[in-house]
């Protein structure tokens, strides 16, 4: 009986608030989703929700004219008299007459071409009617899962509240959030969003994520972005990737005529959108899309495909055609488990300007008013344009329910209480203390770590083991967070334990401020960027005996300092006493019985297994970073400032580095260095990313071999970066290091399928082409340059994790070639 009742009262909370509202169906009485409602001559409207449910916010009682318009379907004017609310209008669509006698004379040309055509041509007069405008906006986005199980790879899926709520096949709702904003906006990208309310379920603060940032889908535009730029139907150069059909004709309420075209792609592996654009006859406006983009040609396997439909309502009085709704839904899958989303947003009450004050817009582009996360159910009820189905606020209510159970102190000390058991086997293979009331906690490794351990021919085989201590009881409010952690590293072949230690405190949430305090004992490569990974190096050593890596013993303490200036200028600090000492191979060790032997832990001498790369030595030194970023935009929220890069302008980096009171004089040197790194968007045919590095140093003749400028190289034909714009594939690690002014260049061009779709069997692939070119420029030395091609986005069905270049070099009159294997997985694994 309870059942009942809760659902009863469920039921009465989602049609008792509505004002104008009602269902609409076909003819058949299923019901229509995603139709468009407006008044007539206005910009108010709605839409209907799955379930064809509809409600319509009015201002007033009186005469109203409603208009319905769904793709498909006869638009119809209804006239109604309200004088109570909430007031009931259902409607049944009938299905829309195409005509065609109309558009059949001219046999010459194919009729579609020529509505194309003209649209192409009036683009940018009817773009302009709408580049300025202030509107209100509303959003949610819905995301569903099917058939998730309850382990991956024997690890528990943890899903929160989201997880409680799944049926006992692991289907629900996964994601669900609403915001109603006002918003201003300039084409081609200008915003100003002010969020009134927002509401997350199953999440108490309610700070959702959903803008309008991410959702202007311009078709006036040459192309849009989905991961790869797909091509406009109606695009300057759209006759070179579509075919056009005449479907037909229809007048709409207005008495306009509107072409209904079927979009055809002329190759299966392009960037393009298929399905179909309505323009209106005369004004060549659009009057609505019902697009489907396939996931494999936005490079995007795990999406199956996307459906983007968008509806424009017409104003008579300022006869300009604005966009009211637009709807998003996707279906994704990988390993059995298949993903549905659906984001619906409505534009009403347009305010159409000619131009905006000039401080119209600054940098922040969304921020949160007072209170929108407390907004009641009575207050969304009233003001939501779609109505929720009874699935959404059965979750909305569940998610709620269990948010408080699952926070109250009770709840979270008795699942403490079950997670921290001291277990027999927790010495050797770990222990986890949680005190979720209090927001800390505390881990130990354990000593077996098996995770961490690594071969090396210093070492040997190693593992790590240590403690770790946190607090984040003011992180939600005010961003504050510190930890306390210990590494303790056993070297058995030279038989060291070393051990180190970080402080590290996060201040805020806005300019995340932080500091670190360290110090211990560790080996170190002598590149601080560490081109190889110890995973790689375990592989290379044990399996070929390539012992790459090359080590020095490093006991240090420092300091760390950094934080945002401003929005585009970020600042960080450092200063650390270092004592070095060179370290020897102390083992022969390998898998796999090989006759050569192990190269020398110098790496300037690789077959002298007694002179140390430097004397033991120490010093201090003293390091400011600085990154500047242009036109940098942010998200203001209560919970956390959000920066928003500009890609427009590149990211520049300036470092200084002193070392000084060392304990001879020659060690201590300065070093300027800078760097410059852009990605340019080119479209459809691509990216361009650069990296540009340089640097030189003062009284730098007699330095460290640590202290060096090493560039990284790569002698494994292995890569693990989905970008090589840091490396240089064929180069030694340390043939090239220097203590003398340097310059590199990176320069790699992703076509984005431009090429690669072109060229019959290969476009099968669904790949991408990289061409590259990296240079290296040292004093007193001849130029190092490498140039590569290669295939990107290959693997097997929605895997794609897989990259094959070839690379060909040339230092001081010797060419070398090669080729290198990407296995982009391999970076998320070390």
């Amino acid at each position: 009986m309870k059942k009942y009742y809760s659902f009863l009262l469920l039921f009465i909370s989602i049609t008792n608030f509505a004002q104008i509202k009602g269902t609409i169906t076909d003819e058949k009485g299923n019901p229509l989703s995603n139709v468009n409602i407006r008044e007539e001559n206005t910009y108010n409207g709605t839409s209907t929700n799955e379930l064809g449910n509809y409600e319509l916010n009015i201002k007033t009682l009186g005469k109203h004219t409603l208009v319905f318009q769904y793709l498909g379907f006869k638009t119809q004017r209804v006239s109604i008299d309200v004088d109570k609310l909430p007031y009931v209008q259902n409607i049944k669509l009938v299905e829309e007459s195409l005509s065609l006698s109309e558009v059949v004379i001219n046999t010459k040309d194919n009729p579609a071409n020529a509505v194309i055509r003209k649209a192409i041509a009036s683009k940018k007069e009817n773009s302009e009617q709408t580049a300025h405008f202030q509107a209100d906006f509303y959003s949610k986005g819905l995301l569903k899962v099917k058939d998730l199980p309850k382990k991956i790879l024997g690890q528990k899926v943890d899903m929160g509240s989201s997880g409680s709520t799944l049926d006992s096949t692991g289907t629900g709702i996964i994601y669900l959030s609403e915001t109603v904003s006002k918003i201003s906006f300039e084409k081609p990208n200008k915003l100003k969003e002010t969020i009134l309310a927002s509401k997350v379920s199953g999440d108490s603060k309610g700070f959702s994520y959903n803008t309008a940032l991410s959702t202007t889908y311009d078709f006036y535009e040459n192309t849009l972005n989905f991961n790869s730029q797909i091509i406009s139907p109606i695009a300057d150069n759209a006759f070179n990737y579509y075919k056009y059909k005449m479907e037909g004709t229809f007048q709409d309420e207005n008495n306009q005529m509107i072409n209904k075209i079927k979009v055809i792609a002329k190759r299966d592996a392009e960037p393009v959108f298929e399905g179909y654009i309505y323009i209106v006859d005369d004004s060549w406006a659009i009057y609505a899309v019902d697009l489907d983009i396939k996931g494999y040609r936005m490079h995007q396997e795990m999406i199956e495909s996307m459906n983007l439909k968008q509806n424009f309502s017409y104003n008579t009085i300022n006869k300009v055609w604005g966009k009211s709704t637009q709807n998003l839904a996707f279906s994704a899958g990988i390993f059995g488990i298949k993903f549905n989303g659906n984001f619906s947003y409505v534009y009403t009450n347009y305010n159409f300007v000619s131009a905006f004050p000039k401080k119209t817009f600054g940098n922040e582009i969304v921020s949160f008013a007072e209170n929108a996360n407390k907004k009641d159910s009575v207050f969304w009820n009233k003001i939501r344009p779609v109505p929720l189905t009874i699935e959404e606020n059965t979750d909305y209510t569940k998610k709620d329910s269990i948010y408080t159970l699952h926070n109250s102190k009770k709840y979270l000390d008795s699942i403490d209480k079950k997670a921290n058991k001291f277990k027999f086997s927790s010495p050797i293979m770990g222990y986890h203390w949680k005190n979720s009331t209090k927001k800390q906690s505390f881990s130990y490794d354990g000593l077996a770590n098996i995770a961490s351990l690594t071969f090396n021919t210093v070492q040997g085989w190693n593992l790590d083991s240590g403690f770790s201590f946190r607090t984040w009881k003011n992180e939600e409010e005010k961003g504050k967070s510190t930890s306390i952690s210990t590494k303790f590293n056993y070297g058995f072949s030279d038989d060291r334990l070393r051990a180190t230690a970080n402080y590290y405190h996060r201040f805020n949430h806005q300019n995340y401020a932080s500091l670190s305090i360290y110090g211990g004992s560790e080996v170190k490569q002598f590149n601080t960027e560490e081109p190889i990974s110890m995973f790689m190096n375990t592989i290379s050593t044990t399996f070929f005996k390539s012992n790459y890596m090359k080590l020095y013993n490093k006991e240090f303490a420092g300091i760390t300092y950094g934080q945002d200036v401003g929005n585009n200028f970020y600042l960080k600090g450092n200063l650390e006493y270092q004592q070095r000492k060179s370290l020897f191979n102390t083992t022969d060790y390998t898998s796999v019985p090989k006759e050569k032997a192990y190269t020398s832990n110098n790496p300037l001498l690789p077959n002298d297994y007694v002179t140390p790369i430097f004397d033991t030595h120490h010093l201090t030194k003293m390091n400011v970073m600085a990154r500047l970023n242009f036109g940098n935009k942010y998200i203001s929220r209560p919970d956390g400032k959000l920066n928003i890069r500009n890609d427009k302008y590149p990211t520049i980096i300036l470092n200084y580095e002193n070392a000084f009171a060392s304990n001879e004089k020659k060690y201590e040197f300065q070093q300027i260095s800078s760097q410059i790194k852009y990605e340019l968007s080119l479209g459809n045919k691509g990216n361009l990313g650069v990296n540009l590095k340089a640097g030189t140093f003062i009284h730098g003749e007699n330095i460290s071999f640590a202290d060096y400028k090493h560039f990284n190289g790569n002698q494994t034909h292995i890569g693990t970066s989905d970008r090589y714009l840091n490396i240089f594939n064929l180069l030694p690690y340390y043939s090239n290091s220097t203590n003398k002014s340097y310059f590199e260049a990176h320069l790699e061009h992703n076509d984005k399928g431009y090429i690669m779709n072109k060229i019959p069997l290969l476009n099968k692939l669904n790949s991408t082409l990289n061409l590259g070119f990296h240079s290296l420029v040292i004093a007193d030395r001849k130029s190092y340059s490498e140039f590569t091609v290669g295939l990107d986005n290959l693997g097997f069905g929605k895997i794609k994790i897989f990259r094959f270049d070839y690379v060909h070099s040339y230092q001081n009159g010797i060419q070398k070639d090669g080729v290198i294997f990407g296995l982009k997985i391999l970076n998320a694994l070390e």
